[in-house]
């Protein structure tokens, strides 16, 4: 029988209370004596006084530049596709290659983000990405450009970022302190919100008027400049350092299946992230392949994309300042909107409508996004952080190569909207089963605040 809610949290209380260990905090401490002099806490100076730390500037330099270059990448790949065979097969197995490298090995890059330095697995992985685009960007310039070659090198691309995202959890609890977190955690959802406007739409002005591989080109740009911001943090050394034995990782495995097993409200998040990511796959297939064949090319796409992204800026502007006192009940009835974009598609053809539904998915998902990263840093003890967030993501991932594969035989089988429909439903009814679970609807934030009246926390 799994412990209550409240146990975890006396459990994990003085050093790893907020989700980071003392080790963590002699990290930090020992990082801004290095980098600054002493830095007021959020509390002290306001939501962005994050911002002030040098260590969390660069980081988040970083991630802002590396951001725009993910959102030039969906456009882009998916029109390059449609150019060399017109096919949403070759789109979803380009995608599929991606995406199952990222489900197999998420779980080594948490073990591995766990106990190598995680700055140097972050550093890593965005050199073998800048190659991986580079590549790609080169191939499509010249016009040499084939699916296996695409596919083989999004698969090494998928490898490098089941490294790096169970990692960047982990990072952030190191440069940040405890009552930063959430703030550090929003702000990153803002920036990758604005890049949801800026990225899809130089895409779409990029493959209209020159072609998709300046845009891949541009992506690997991105990575450089991402390796040079975390290049620039000064951090004490995370994880047990060593080398690293297959039984320490099996061991580590179990830990952190451990952590991620005995929270219901960890594993029921998850197992519905885990099927609406899989229907989510099958939109940005088959979104595209609509947009070209009935919507009049890229444009109406690229609307979708940006008005998402126009909404996470302002999804992730509210989690800088909410404070709810129920945070994942909160947040996951508001990701239920995420659902919208599908919808709208299937149903709708005109811009405004289109737009409305871009808005209302991308609002949902960059209000939860922090919440969601926050109440695991809070909750769950820092030494099993990237374990837990590499379980966290292999299962939202999970479904998706699933999608990916199956979007096209739908499509066919279906029809384009009649399958959008269908994949919209399901992804609104599943996001919000969660709420079936009494510690998703119970669980309290560890540093809520009087934000929001009670009735709607």
């Amino acid at each position: 029988m799994m412990a209550p809610v409240r146990t975890d949290r006396r459990r994990t209380a003085g050093a790893t209370a907020t989700g980071r260990s003392a080790k963590g905090e002699a990290e930090i401490d020992a990082a801004d004596s290095a980098q600054s002099a002493e830095v007021p806490s959020a509390s002290a100076g306001g939501r962005f006084a994050v911002l002030r730390r040098p260590a969390y500037r660069w980081f988040f330099l970083g991630q802002l530049t590396s951001s725009f270059g993910d959102f030039l990448v969906g456009p882009a790949m998916a029109f390059a596709i449609l150019d060399l065979t017109g096919s949403a097969g070759d789109i979803g197995l380009v995608m599929l290659a991606r995406s199952l490298p990222i489900v197999l090995f998420m779980l080594i890059g948490g073990v591995l983000g766990d106990r190598l330095p995680r700055q140097r697995v972050m550093i890593a992985a965005d050199l073998v990405r800048l190659l991986c685009q580079g590549a790609c960007a080169a191939l499509l310039l010249t016009g040499t450009a084939s699916i296996w070659q695409l596919a083989v090198l999004q698969g090494v691309y998928g490898t490098a970022s089941a490294m790096f995202t169970p990692t960047v959890t982990g990072l952030v609890s190191q440069v940040v302190a405890a009552d930063e977190l959430q703030s550090a955690n929003a702000l990153r959802s803002m920036s990758y919100s604005g890049m949801m406007i800026l990225g899809p739409a130089a895409a779409t002005a990029l493959v209209m008027l020159a072609s998709p591989g300046w845009a891949l080109g541009c992506d690997a740009a991105t990575f450089a400049v991402s390796a040079c911001c975390l290049g620039r943090l000064r951090l004490g050394t995370a994880g047990s350092g060593g080398q690293v034995q297959v039984r320490d990782v099996l061991g580590d495995l179990r830990e952190g299946w451990r952590e991620f097993s005995g929270r219901a409200w960890v594993w029921s998040v998850i197992s519905a992230a885990s099927l609406t990511n899989g229907l989510f796959a099958v939109f940005t297939v088959l979104g595209p392949v609509l947009s070209e064949q009935d919507l009049g090319g890229p444009k109406m796409w690229g609307l979708v994309l940006t008005a998402s992204g126009v909404g996470a800026v302002c999804g992730g502007a509210v989690a800088v300042y909410v404070r709810p006192r129920r945070a994942l009940r909160f947040g996951v009835c508001l990701v239920a909107g995420f659902a919208a974009p599908a919808l709208g598609l299937s149903v709708f053809s005109s811009p405004v409508p289109l737009a409305v539904a871009g808005f209302v998915g991308g609002f949902g998902l960059m209000v939860f996004n922090p919440l969601w990263e926050t109440v695991l840093q809070q909750q769950i003890p820092s030494t099993a952080l990237s374990k837990v967030s590499a379980y966290e993501w292999c299962g939202s991932y999970a479904s998706q190569p699933l999608g990916l594969l199956l979007a096209g035989p739908l499509s066919e089988r279906l029809g384009l909207r009649h399958t959008l429909l269908l994949c919209g439903l399901l992804h609104l009814v599943i996001s919000l089963s969660p709420l079936a679970v009494g510690e998703v609807r119970r669980l309290e934030s560890a540093a809520a605040g009087p934000a929001l009246p009670d009735s709607l926390v």
